[in-house]
């Protein structure tokens, strides 16, 4: 989201480049101490890795493609709240003191790898003073920024433009402009209906800025996907960047 520096020369438990901002973003010292408490995952579409009104006992540092946290109605409707990439975390609110699961939170887009690190460790770390701490709060902040706009955005703005938004954000998570990316999935995003997502990504690929095909999608024209996207996408980018994440 940001434009924060990585370090890919800094390696994962498993050998992986590192491209996590937040563990990124802390001095060599500071990582060599995470690191070893560092444990890898692998991705898995779907999966959930934090569900609803369970005890969280991970969190985790996504190290490509795209999570998604949710909330769940009673009905056992699901809509997003967040999404998470390379700029945060899984469970910024243990670090706010919630260990109890508010939805359900899963990968949504894969793209290898990820590091989680336990509560109980995650814990220690955090409430030490320090860059950890530091650049966790940030992130808080960062993250309720995001979900004030994207509140406002779900009620005020429309299914094609907050579908642009979301593509958006997915591109610039994975750094690629073809990614995969269930239907089923961004209908839980948007908070809509399958059928709705297939008339506006139909919509879509007949204007020419995209292609879709066997949940693929690559973005054709980005500068007109960006005209397309209502305000909440630029907003939200320049929360990250101007807090340095």
């Amino acid at each position: 989201m940001g434009t924060s520096t990585v370090h890919p020369t800094r390696l994962l438990p498993d050998g992986t480049p590192l491209h996590n901002r937040l563990l990124a973003a802390l001095p060599a010292v500071d990582y060599a101490r995470i690191q070893k408490h560092l444990h890898m995952n692998a991705g898995v579409t779907g999966r959930t890795l934090q569900a609803h009104g369970t005890l969280i006992t991970d969190v985790y540092f996504p190290n490509g493609g795209v999570f998604s946290v949710t909330n769940q109605m009673r009905d056992g409707a699901l809509v997003e709240v967040a999404t998470v990439g390379t700029e945060g975390m899984l469970g910024i609110g243990v670090f706010l003191g919630d260990r109890s699961g508010a939805g359900r939170t899963f990968q949504q887009v894969p793209d290898g790898p990820f590091p989680s690190m336990t509560v109980r460790r995650f814990l220690k770390e955090s409430a030490t003073p320090g860059p950890f701490h530091d650049v966790l709060a940030l992130y808080a902040q960062a993250n309720l920024l995001q979900i004030m706009q994207g509140t406002a955005c779900n009620a005020l703005h429309g299914v094609k433009q907050r579908c642009c938004r979301w593509l958006l954000q997915t591109q610039d998570r994975v750094g690629s402009s073809e990614f995969l990316l269930k239907q089923d999935f961004l209908a839980i995003m948007l908070g809509v209906q399958r059928p709705t997502v297939t008339i506006v990504m139909g919509a879509l690929q007949d204007s020419g800025l995209i292609t879709t095909r066997y949940g693929r999608i690559r973005v054709l024209k980005r500068k007109k996907l960006e005209q397309a996207a209502c305000e909440c996408y630029a907003v939200i980018r320049a929360h990250f960047q101007r807090l340095g994440l």
